[in-house]
């Protein structure tokens, strides 16, 4: 079986994006594998994002945040899925992936842009953290070498509406 792999994009990548790489490639367990890119990346990831990681212990390999045009590049890995993880009603753009990979949104609220006292800030990493892992779980238990592309398109699209619900851990 062939590893997919997925891309999720952000605009920062320093938050969202990478928590999304790290929980696909430790609950793909081999058959995804996740990347991360910003249409304006910070340059850095976020010091909460390491955190909220090493704190539910999923590994994380070297995060770096960088620009989406990185994997428009001759070489680069080809994607399978690009998933968009802005959070449109924070007035973001949300970055434009080029090509034949299926597309979804899962809009989620960004945790970099969270004020007030550190453990509130800790609280909307966490929040967002579950969102995704939520979303992830769902992901990597689909059987996706038995769907169409059309189908694909519709169970991860349906993922995107999924509440942050925590799913019950697998590991």
């Amino acid at each position: 079986m062939a590893v997919r792999n997925v891309l999720f994009l952000c605009t920062g990548n320093s938050a969202r994006s990478i928590l999304a790489e790290a929980l696909l490639n430790y609950r793909g367990r081999g058959r995804y594998r996740g990347f991360s890119a910003g249409s304006h990346p910070k340059g850095e990831v976020h010091p909460l994002a390491l955190e909220t990681l090493h704190r539910h212990h999923v590994p994380v390999e070297s995060p770096r945040s960088k620009d989406w045009s990185e994997f428009a590049q001759p070489g680069s890995p080809v994607m399978d899925v690009v998933v968009t993880v802005c959070d449109n009603a924070a007035g973001e753009v949300c970055p434009v992936w080029p090509g034949q990979p299926i597309t979804a949104h899962w809009g989620i609220a960004d945790p970099a842009a969270a004020t007030g006292t550190d453990e509130d800030r800790r609280r909307a990493f966490i929040k967002a953290f579950r969102e995704l892992d939520t979303r992830i779980q769902l992901f990597a238990s689909l059987r996706i070498e038995n769907l169409d592309r059309l189908e694909i398109k519709r169970e991860v699209d349906q993922i995107g509406e999924t509440a942050g619900d925590p799913v019950a851990p697998t590991d």
